[in-house]
């Protein structure tokens, strides 16, 4: 009997144990689930960041192994002292990223007021503004380069006709014309990302809110100032910074309309970089580039998210 009691009480006391070993186990099962997903994102996104890092302390080219070795901070000092190519490369991706992100916002917030109205066909034209969106960049400049071309595109034949110049012109050749003419490209592509972005929260301001501005009668402008833009204003934050930042690393469609040309009128940074590492091979110096442009995009978008109040309630 006494043994029977015992060895009963040895399996209650063990009973405890086994769970906690249970959920111990159990606890470690989500992270064997997105074990895959953090490894692909080591893979492809950490270890070439600090590959890049790595490089840029190096003089390092593939085709020309007998000068690669250790730079230390040599690639970055010639950067800021010795590269007027990399300040005026800087200036054009300041410029690009302005022009394009403030248009792309205007005009998609446009589009967006219009289609969050009820009409027919209102599912067709809503299909139809993402259509540029959904077309990759290298598609997209070649149609723009088509339409470009100063022999027999489209731009050319239409002004023409309507008596607004005189002779074609070389507009990805000219350098008066080509920065507007990138501008223009990539504008048509940019404008379904806010267009969508912000017709998705239009939709969430409560229609209660117009009708009582109705009432007390304020005009379309007194409820586009006061209820639509607060509304608005988180999404266009941080749309306005992801836009930033894409604009600021674009390189596909300038590559393959201008490939920074004529004269340089066109070379970003990021351009500057792909001919850097890409095509003069000089993985070091691109790399060192590449550093600088990452702490520019992030002490921007720090600043830029800390001054516009993001995800603060006006008071």
């Amino acid at each position: 009997m006494y043994r029977m009691m015992k060895a009963k009480a040895d399996v209650v006391s063990n009973i405890p144990h086994a769970s906690v070993r249970r959920r111990e186990r159990i606890q470690w099962i989500p992270y064997l689930f997105i074990a895959p997903t953090v490894l692909l994102i080591v893979s492809f996104l950490f270890y070439p960041m600090l590959n890049v890092f790595y490089f840029s302390f190096l003089n390092y080219n593939p085709s020309k192994p007998f000068y690669n070795s250790f730079a230390g901070l040599d690639n970055f000092v010639k950067v800021f002292t010795d590269d007027p190519l990399f300040l005026q490369s800087l200036w054009i991706s300041a410029k690009w990223v302005l022009v394009e992100v403030t248009l792309q916002l205007v005009f998609g917030l446009l589009v967006a007021l219009v289609l969050n109205q009820a009409f027919r066909l209102r599912a067709f034209f809503r299909t139809a503004a993402i259509i540029p969106w959904a077309i990759s960049g290298v598609i997209t400049a070649t149609m723009w380069s088509f339409l470009y071309s100063e022999h027999n595109g489209m731009m050319n034949d239409l002004l023409t006709r309507l008596h607004l110049i005189h002779s074609p012109i070389a507009w990805l050749g000219d350098t008066n014309w080509v920065f507007f003419s990138i501008v223009l490209a990539e504008l048509w592509r940019g404008i379904p990302f806010f267009t969508i972005t912000m017709l998705a929260a239009l939709q969430t301001i409560p229609s209660e809110l117009y009708e009582s501005c109705k009432v007390d009668g304020g005009g379309r402008w007194r409820a586009f100032t006061q209820i639509t833009l607060p509304f608005l204003k988180n999404s266009i934050i941080l749309s306005t910074l992801l836009r930033a930042v894409w604009e600021f690393n674009n390189v596909d469609l300038i590559f393959t309309m201008t490939n920074g040309g004529p004269a340089n009128h066109t070379m970003t940074m990021t351009m500057y970089v792909a001919n850097q590492a890409i095509v003069a091979q000089n993985f070091g110096y691109g790399s060192a580039l590449t550093v600088i442009g990452f702490l520019i995009l992030m002490i921007f978008a720090s600043s830029y998210l800390k001054l516009s109040g993001f995800g603060k309630e006006d008071k």
